[in-house]
This record gives C-alpha cells, sequence and structure tokens, in this order.
C-alpha cells in the first residue's frame, strides 16, 4: 500500500482490521500465516496512523484470489507469477460483461466484473505487438460486436501504446513499456454492435507495469561538503548524503543502502567516521579529530540498491569533504617574557614597543585573534594595545603624554587572550604574560605662562611708564638650564611694553577706555615667552586690561543742525545729549542757554524734558528768516563734571498752516533777501530768451545753406560750397565725382591738352601761393562771419588771383580723398 503525508512517512505505522494479514514499515503486505481462502476475492481494511500528530488514515484493499490453471499451467521461466497473471494463464479471455441465469430460468441482469489489474513487465523483448488479454461479452454469439480502447496509452497521448482488435477483443501492447516513465495506465474498454450502439456498459482496465532493476542509485550531489569541530567525541553528526533510485523504491530494486569505501588521510585512524546504510548520516566513530595535524578528509561513498546487495545491485559513488573546524584549544603565547620600548614626553599616537605571540588555531578567526591588556604598571592610563589585524602583533600605543619629569620609565606587565573563549578543559598557558619596559626621553619643552588669559583692572588714563604687571612663564624643563625671554606678540594699540628679562609689563602710552581697540571695556595683548633650548621652544599668554572709566570725555548735542518756523508755538527743536564715557560720567545733563551774546537768551529758550534730552524754541513772538547759530551748554554728572558748548545752526523759515516751510521760505532761510529772489528769476528767463533766440538764428542759417546749395549745377565743380552732410563715412565717394578734377595741376599741359567740351574756371594761377587764414578745427558758431570775411578780404588783394570769380579750394574731409581728413592736421 502506498502512503504520503507529505512529512516522508517517518514514524508512520500500519494496521489491518484481518490477523491473518500484515503491514510492513515500507507498506508492503504479507500473509502472517498460511491462508486458506475461502471465496474468489477478500477484502480488508488498512489503516495508516502516526503517533505524533494521532492522524489516521484508512484504505480498502480487494485481494482477489486465483484458481490453479487447468491448462498451460507453466510459469514463465525467470520470472515471478503474480495473481494478475495467474488469472491470465487460466483464460486468455475475460468475459467482463459475463450474463447469469437463475434457476427458474429467468434472465436476471448481474453486476459487471471487477476486472483483475493487468500486469506488464517493462523492458520487454517483444516481439511486438504482444498479446496482453481478450475481451469479449457473451452477447457475441448474438450478435456482431465490434471492441474497442480509450484512455491514455490508446487513444490520448502517449498514442497507441495498447491496441486491440475489434473483432476477436485481443489487446495488444505495441512497444517496449518504461515504468520510470509510467508506472500505470486506466483504460477503458468499449462493446457496440455494427451500427454503433452500446452493447454493454464500459469496463475499467488498469494496467501497471511491473518494475526491473534498470537504474542506478544516483546521488543529489556528487560532491558533498560538511564540517565537524576538531575534538568531537565519537558519534558526533557531521553530515547527510542522499542517493534517489528511479526503480520501485517498495522493491528491492529502488532500496538503496550506502557504505563508506575510502577515507583520506587514514589519521589518527583509518576508521573516523561511519554512515548509516539507510539514512546516509556520517558521523564520527572515532575520537582524535584535530584540526591543526589534519584539516580536512575525503571521505568516498557508496550508494547501492537491491538493499545493497553487491553482487545484484547497482552501485554509485560520491565524494564527501568532511572540514574539521577550528575550535579555541590552542591558548595564546608570548614569544618572549620581555620586550622594551622608547618614547618621548608629550608625544602622543606613539607605538613605543611590538608584542608578538604564537597561536596554533586557525589564522584570522576568533580562536586566533588576539586581546591584549595592560595587568599593571600604568595606573594613569598612558598606554593602550592595539592588535594589528594582519600579524595579529600587539602595538604599544602612548594615549595619553608622558612627563619626563614625572616619570623617567614604566614597568608594564601584559597579557594576551583570544578573542573567543578557551574550549572547556583548555587552561591558560604560563607563557601569556610579559613585562614591557618602556623609557621616557626628554625633550625640550616649551615654557608656559601659569595663569593664560590674565586680568587685571586699572583706570583709563594711567600716565605712560607706569608698570601694571609682571606677566611671567614657567619653564617645564626643570633639569635643563635655560633662560626665558619675553617678546610682544600682539599689541594693537602699541600701548605696552614689556621687560626682556623679568617679564614686567608697562605702559608706553595713555589707555583710553573709548578707544576702538577696547571692547567690551576690555584691551587685549598676547605675549610670547622663549627659552635657549636646541631647539628652542616658546609660549604665548594673554593679557586682559579691564579698564575703568573716568570723566574725560565732555557731552555734545544731536542734531548740528535743526529748522524751525519763524512763529513760535508751532514747533520745536528736539535736542539730545551724548556722552562717550559710561555710567556715572554721563547723564542726567544740565543744558543752559549762554548769556553772551544776549541776543540767545532773548530770542531762544530751552527747556529739559528728562536727563538726556531737551527742547529748543523761540522766545519771541516773530524772527526774521535766515540761519542762526545757537550756542548750548550741556554739562555731564561726571566728578568733576565736565560741560561743553555746542552751537547748533536753526534755519528759521516762514511755514504754512501745517507748520512746514514753504519753498520760498528755504531759499529766505539761506540768507537771501525778496529782491535777490526778484534778481535771480529776471536772470533766468533772460538766459532762456537767448537760448531761444540762439536756435531760431540756426535753424535760419540752416535753411538759406540749403537754398544756396540747390542753386549750383550739380556738374559744376563744387569744391567752393561747403557741403552738408547728415550722416558719417561716404564723403565725396558717395557723390560720384570725377576726383581727378579736384587735384592740383603741376604744369599748363593739361589745360592746353584737355578733352574738347571740358570747360573749367578755376585754373590754378602761376605764382605764389596766397596765405588764407588757418581754419580752426571746431570753428565757433559765432566766428563763421568773420572766417568768411576774412577769406574773402585775403583773395580779392591776392595779386595771383584771376580776374574773375572762381571757387575756392578747401581741403576734402571724408574717404577716398588724397588730401586725407583735416580733423588731424599734422
Amino acid at each position: 500500500v502506498k502512503f504520503n503525508n507529505c512529512a516522508g512517512n517517518k514514524g508512520v505505522r500500519y494496521e489491518t482490521n484481518s490477523l491473518d494479514f500484515k503491514v510492513r514499515a515500507d507498506g508492503t503486505m504479507y500473509a502472517a500465516h498460511q491462508v486458506q481462502m475461502p471465496s474468489k476475492q477478500l477484502i480488508l481494511m488498512v489503516t495508516a496512523w502516526d503517533p505524533q500528530t494521532l492522524g489516521r488514515w484508512e484504505a480498502i484493499v480487494r485481494f482477489l484470489v486465483a484458481e490453479k490453471s487447468q491448462h498451460n499451467g507453466h510459469k514463465p521461466k525467470g520470472r515471478k507469477t503474480v495473481p494478475g497473471e495467474l488469472a491470465q494463464q487460466q483464460s486468455d479471455t475475460l468475459l467482463p460483461w459475463r450474463q447469469h441465469h437463475s434457476a427458474n430460468g429467468l434472465r436476471r441482469q448481474k453486476r459487471d466484473w471487477v476486472i483483475p489489474p493487468i500486469n506488464v513487465p517493462e523492458n520487454s523483448r517483444g516481439p511486438f505487438p504482444q498479446q496482453l488479454v481478450r475481451i469479449r461479452s457473451d452477447k457475441d454469439k448474438e450478435i456482431h460486436i465490434r471492441y474497442s480502447i480509450t484512455g491514455v496509452g490508446a487513444d490520448q497521448p502517449p498514442m497507441e501504446v495498447f491496441s486491440i482488435d475489434p473483432v476477436s477483443g485481443r489487446m495488444y501492447v505495441t512497444r517496449p513499456m518504461d515504468r520510470e516513465e509510467r508506472a500505470s495506465y486506466h483504460l477503458r474498454a468499449h462493446a457496440v454492435d455494427m451500427n454503433g450502439n452500446k452493447v454493454e456498459n464500459p469496463i475499467d482496465l488498469y494496467i501497471y507495469v511491473i518494475d526491473m532493476n534498470d537504474n542506478r542509485p544516483e546521488f543529489i550531489n556528487q560532491v558533498y561538503n560538511g564540517s565537524v569541530d576538531e575534538g568531537s567525541k565519537p558519534g558526533t553528526y557531521v553530515m547527510t548524503v542522499t542517493a534517489n533510485d528511479a526503480d520501485d523504491s517498495t522493491t528491492a530494486n529502488g532500496m538503496v543502502r550506502y557504505r563508506i569505501v575510502t577515507q583520506t588521510p587514514q589519521s589518527p585512524s583509518q576508521n573516523m567516521f561511519t554512515i548509516n546504510s539507510e539514512t546516509g548520516d556520517i558521523v564520527t566513530v572515532a575520537a582524535g579529530l584535530d584540526r591543526e595535524k589534519v584539516q580536512q578528509y575525503l571521505v568516498i561513498v557508496q550508494a547501492t540498491d537491491m538493499e545493497g546487495n553487491l553482487n545484484y545491485g547497482l552501485s554509485n559513488t560520491a565524494t564527501a569533504i568532511i572540514t574539521v573546524t577550528d575550535v579555541n584549544d590552542n591558548p595564546p603565547e608570548f614569544t618572549t617574557s620581555t620586550y622594551s620600548g622608547e618614547v618621548p614626553e608629550n608625544r602622543v599616537e606613539v607605538v613605543v614597543a611590538n608584542l608578538t605571540v604564537m597561536d596554533r588555531d586557525q589564522p584570522h578567526s576568533p580562536n586566533w585573534n588576539a586581546i591584549y591588556r595592560i595587568i599593571s604598571g600604568d595606573p594613569s592610563g598612558h598606554f593602550t594595545i592595539r592588535t594589528d589585524p594582519v600579524t595579529n602583533e600587539g602595538m604599544v600605543t602612548v594615549v595619553k603624554a608622558v612627563d619626563y619629569e614625572m616619570n623617567r620609565a614604566f614597568m608594564l606587565t601584559v597579557m594576551v587572550s583570544n578573542q573567543a573563549p578557551l574550549a572547556s578543559g583548555i587552561q591558560m598557558s604560563f607563557q601569556s604574560t610579559a613585562g614591557v619596559t618602556i623609557s621616557v626621553t626628554d625633550v625640550n619643552e616649551a615654557p608656559y605662562f601659569p595663569t593664560n588669559h590674565k586680568l587685571i583692572r586699572l583706570e583709563e588714563g594711567v600716565p605712560t611708564g607706569t608698570v601694571l604687571t609682571t606677566f611671567s612663564a614657567v619653564d617645564p624643563d626643570r633639569f635643563m638650564q635655560q633662560a626665558v625671554r619675553y617678546s610682544k606678540l600682539s599689541d594693537p594699540a602699541n600701548w605696552l611694553n614689556i621687560n626682556a628679562t623679568n617679564g614686567q609689563i608697562t605702559t608706553a602710552a595713555v589707555l583710553d577706555r573709548e578707544s576702538d581697540y577696547i571692547k567690551n571695556n576690555v584691551y587685549e595683548a598676547t605675549f610670547l615667552a622663549a627659552d635657549n633650548g636646541i631647539p628652542p621652544a616658546s609660549g604665548t599668554g594673554t593679557l586682559q586690561i579691564y579698564l575703568i572709566d573716568i570723566n574725560d570725555n565732555a557731552p555734545e548735542l544731536l542734531p548740528k543742525e535743526a529748522q524751525i518756523c519763524e512763529k513760535p508755538n508751532l514747533n520745536v527743536i528736539n535736542i539730545t545729549a551724548a556722552d562717550a564715557d559710561i555710567d556715572p560720567n554721563v547723564g542726567p545733563f544740565v543744558f543752559e542757554l549762554p548769556s553772551v551774546p544776549s541776543a540767545v537768551r532773548k530770542n531762544w529758550t530751552i527747556t529739559r524734558l528728562n536727563g538726556d534730552y531737551a527742547q529748543l524754541s523761540l522766545r519771541i513772538m516773530y524772527l526774521e528768516a535766515g540761519v542762526y547759530d545757537v550756542p548750548i551748554i550741556v554739562t555731564d554728572s561726571g566728578n568733576p563734571p565736565l560741560y561743553n558748548t555746542c552751537v547748533i545752526k536753526v534755519k528759521v523759515c516762514p511755514c504754512d498752516e501745517n507748520g512746514d516751510c514753504t519753498t520760498i521760505g528755504a531759499v529766505a532761510a539761506a540768507g537771501l533777501g525778496t529782491g535777490a529772489i526778484i534778481a535771480i528769476l529776471i536772470c533766468i528767463i533772460i538766459l532762456l530768451t537767448m537760448v531761444l533766440l540762439f536756435v531760431v538764428w540756426m535753424k535760419r542759417r540752416e535753411k538759406e545753406r540749403h537754398t544756396k546749395q540747390l542753386l549750383i549745377d550739380p556738374e559744376d565743380d563744387v569744391r567752393d560750397n561747403i557741403l552738408k552732410y547728415d550722416e558719417e563715412g561716404g564723403g565725396e565717394e558717395d557723390q560720384d565725382y570725377d576726383l581727378s578734377q579736384l587735384q592740383q595741376p603741376e604744369t599748363m599741359d593739361h589745360v592746353l591738352n584737355k578733352t574738347p567740351g571740358v570747360r573749367r574756371v578755376d585754373e590754378r594761377p602761376i605764382g605764389a601761393e596766397p596765405q588764407y587764414p588757418i581754419r580752426p578745427v571746431i570753428p565757433h558758431p559765432g566766428d563763421i562771419g568773420d572766417f568768411i570775411n576774412e577769406g574773402l578780404r585775403a583773395a580779392d588783394n591776392d595779386p595771383t588771383a584771376p580776374p574773375y570769380d572762381s571757387l575756392l579750394v578747401f581741403d576734402y574731409e571724408g574717404s577716398g580723398s588724397t588730401a586725407g581728413s583735416v580733423s588731424s592736421p599734422n
């Protein structure tokens, strides 16, 4: 009976409701003793139950009783006879639709037979097709019947594994069977008449493929990797190897058994491991596993079917690699009992000694990694020991600076252990501790100021040369005879001097608390103390001077300028007093007007609002607009008090109904009378009129010049005309002139040899050149008339001029002219 509870059927037990039959653990059912069957079939109940989950499953098993064959009773050689085959040997013909008759002759339809399974051995050599059985109905004596089969293996894939003769009902297998491909087939047999009408009900046919040992066991992996701790006791589980056999596992063909073939190396014993023949579990069988001696074993495992029978079974092998894992069974040990090192004082993060150890456990594992501890000799915690992850050495490192003047040497006792605890039963070795001697070397240390920052208090204004304090430094090198010298490093206002020998500080100028170098009443200076060691060392110290205020600053008034209406009671001037000193040398302030000149108190009055503020206003009913200097005496509350006479420029101006100065009033307040204002306005009008007339005159001149230009024939010579260009560039090139006509003739040949039709009225006269006035580069517009008149007089008085009007030759300006530009004469 086949059963599967999805958990590998481990622990499942089988029972039957009959004392004649029992079921083995693998599901094989057998007769407990010789049984006499009273009928042709026996029905049993088989129960499978799990003791852990208390689950129960039931199945019905039907046994068909085979009768001994009366003929052809010989059994095939080399093959077991099963009940299905006995039925076939008894008769090749199955009558699944047999009819039964009652004693009184009445016909009664009986239930169809349950056809026993048909067993077919796999890998049969034929010949094919090979007859399996003949199926017929007892109605074939009355009518013609056609037989057919349907199902997987007949008309469903795989197709035509089985076939049937439709007339005789003989059923055949057409090719060798493979149980590992398909273990059983379920077909249905049909019987119809010649018209296709159903004669009998379809009957089920079950065909089972009988297994043969044609498959070797196959390991899931060819190489298995397992591990076991060194020093493990016998019986310790290591690993499991598994081989599967494609044959029927309920028969000996698929029952696999395991054994160990070889073990390499065979140390300390040739049988260090054993394997469970049924489960494939490999366990230790002997003691003495030591990783430091043997780190890995190669075990060849063989799997054989036929329950391990080497004569008949098929075998296969696989390799099991068993790694002996490390345990911390070797404590670390120092390679020597004493170590030494040297360190300069005042240095940190310096490695002063390297501690070497030996550990036979697996490198770079917690069983090998060393941890160092200082157990004595360093109560102040100057040193620590760090582990080098590569070499496992202990690096003694300075983490807190040492002082030669305090300690010249250290004697440390160190201990080493592993990151992982030692295995049970292993004790620490006496070589797990060692001594470390560290010598401290003296170096030149910098002097230092014991009180840094040093604060002193004094009043500002002390005279130059006053001794303030002695700011001296201490040299920590007690065993070196060295001198300390002092100097200034930072003195922003250059107020201090320091004695280079003893550090005495005196004033070089008067200290002023109100200076910009003072922050929160404190002046700060930095001094340098240097020894004469090799190499020299220096230290800095800061001196803070808190300056106490004295009343050395007279008060001031703000604002310096103000504005007020010429009539009183419209507005007033608010006055604020300020003093550079601090309390108690500031307010409350006293405000008053001086008695001289008398006009001040006559015209003005001052009213004190509080200790810092006052108001200035007119005393009289009207004051003429103008600017007045009003002196005010302000006195602070210092001891002794200081006063100051401040002059405020007050602009008195006429105001509108809102109390604001008018525009004319503001001008009047600036010191100008009404007549002066009228004169200024008349001058402005005259100036505007002149500008307008000049513009009109220039427009008229431009119009006349334009009219004159239009009267000239474009083909005539235009050298006497002044051309106006409204754009830059161009010049005569743009006028399309014959520039050769503008060249000055050197001889008279060109006059005699002129081309007919060319007439010139401006031949260059023979003789000295006239002297014309030099034309300014940029003539003033007002000088144009003078320039033209002077040119005209020169032409009239020139004895070389022809007795006819001619155009005067002017220098040419513009690109393309040989004369060049006159804007930049050489």
